[in-house]
């Protein structure tokens, strides 16, 4: 069973930055793929990034590609998702996960999810 906690969700200016963090506990960290997912009042929960167990590939989502970087630090347990140039339709809940099948896009895909973070990004 992995414990996810997500930080570093907070109010910020269009054009601003941000990183959020997802630290786990609990199980194998460097086993499984993380991923970022966020969800809009009133929207479908969205991928954002998702970054294989070494941090050999990451992928994002066409949204947020060249504006935001997920990495991770496996000697840490923690994910990161760097977030910049944000602007007012980045504003969400923001989730981490977990998965035991490498990586993926789909929210099914993922076996363990935290408790998110809010985003607001006031333009």
């Amino acid at each position: 069973q992995v414990h996810l906690v997500e930080s570093g969700g907070e109010l910020v200016q269009a054009g601003g930055s941000l990183r959020l963090s997802c630290a786990a506990s609990g199980g194998t960290f460097s086993s499984y793929g993380m991923g970022w997912f966020r969800q809009a009042p009133g929207k479908e929960r969205e991928f954002v990034a998702a970054i294989t167990h070494d941090g050999g590939s990451t992928w994002y989502g066409d949204s947020v590609k060249g504006r935001f970087t997920i990495s991770r630090d496996n000697a840490k347990n923690t994910v990161y998702l760097q977030m910049s140039s944000l602007k007012a339709e980045d504003t969400a809940v923001y989730y981490c996960a977990a998965t035991l099948v490498g990586w993926g896009t789909y929210s099914y895909e993922y076996n363990y999810w935290g408790q998110g973070t809010q985003v607001t990004v006031s333009s």
